[in-house]
């Protein structure tokens, strides 16, 4: 079942939500195709004895093991959101570990050559805190997962140091307004323009005009 939404927090995104690969079915459903191929022969004898009650238990059992291994399947999840790690797994009862992304410091994952072919393998996570390091199996495409990972890692640095220069900008005092100089002051500046060639005497005269005509 796919990772409840509600658990997420108000600005958290969802990027990858995956359950075990499809090897971690493997061996409950090795047992029970090898028992029920015994089955099968046993169904040809024409007479039922106690051996044959012992292969219909023995088939009963592996289809249980085999449902209780799918439930856990169906009921494990590892979760990579845009601010934590999370995995979480259980029939009834839950456990889960969660590490924020702030937190991890290395990612690391191991592929045997059979789990290169079929894309499964084990992830292992170095986190700053008490947990350590952890270590995630059945993890599928575990390279693309380590990518993925530091790739939500350095978004999240972004995004933190984004909102550090804006919490800055707007903290910092604004730049003082320069004083607004008087009417013989402009006359006195519009004079040094004048004599500077920048304006025309006609210019310097209007404009003047104009700021006498203001006091």
């Amino acid at each position: 079942m796919p990772f409840p939404t509600h658990l997420l927090t108000k600005d958290e995104d969802l990027v990858l939500d995956l359950r075990p690969h499809w090897w971690y079915l493997a061996p409950a459903g090795a047992l029970l195709a090898v028992v029920t191929l015994v089955a099968l022969a046993a169904l040809r004898t024409s007479w039922w004895g106690p051996l044959d009650w012992a292969i219909l238990l023995l088939f009963l059992g592996a289809l249980g093991f085999f449902g209780f291994t799918y439930l856990q399947w169906t009921t494990t999840n590892f979760v990579v959101t845009n601010e934590r790690l999370v995995s979480r797994k259980g029939v009834i009862s839950k456990e889960g570990i969660e590490i924020p992304l702030d937190r991890i410091n290395t990612v690391f994952f191991n592929q045997s050559i059979f789990e290169r072919i079929i894309g499964a393998g084990d992830l292992g996570i170095e986190s700053a805190g008490e947990g350590g390091r952890q270590e995630f199996t059945d993890i599928r495409k575990p390279n693309l997962v380590q990518n993925e990972i530091y790739r939500q890692v350095e978004s999240l640095e972004d995004r933190r140091l984004r909102r550090l220069g804006q919490a800055a900008a707007e903290a910092a005092p604004a730049t003082p307004a320069e004083p607004q100089l008087s009417i013989p002051e402009q006359i006195e500046k519009l004079d040094q323009l004048r004599r500077q060639g920048v304006v025309t005497d006609e210019e310097f005269e209007a404009k003047k005009r104009e700021l006498l005509d203001r006091m």
